[in-house]
């Protein structure tokens, strides 16, 4: 999901952190490409609608929510928390 405007990032809080169908984990992606967890997302909502209305590239601005498909290594840039994939190795 494209994140352009304050609408759009409230949008994919509300839908929650998990997409469904399905229910795999979403995260968030900044403009300049780092990964935040959901939970980092929330933590600091207030920043990050303020850098997209401002269109600030402090390094808070969401330019998506995607799921985390396989990448095993993913780690949220805010808490360096795993992003946990969808499907990965047992």
């Amino acid at each position: 999901m494209r994140i352009e405007t304050v609408k759009d990032f409230n949008k994919a809080l509300d839908n929650g952190p998990f997409a469904w169908p399905g229910g795999y984990p979403l995260y968030f992606i900044c403009a300049d490409g780092a990964a935040l967890s959901f939970e980092a997302a929330l933590e600091n909502a207030d920043l990050i609608r303020e850098a997209i209305a401002e269109k600030d590239d402090s390094g808070w601005r969401v330019v998506a929510c995607e799921v985390n498909w396989e990448a095993e290594y993913l780690f949220c840039e805010h808490t360096g928390k795993q992003i946990a994939p969808a499907y990965g190795e047992d």
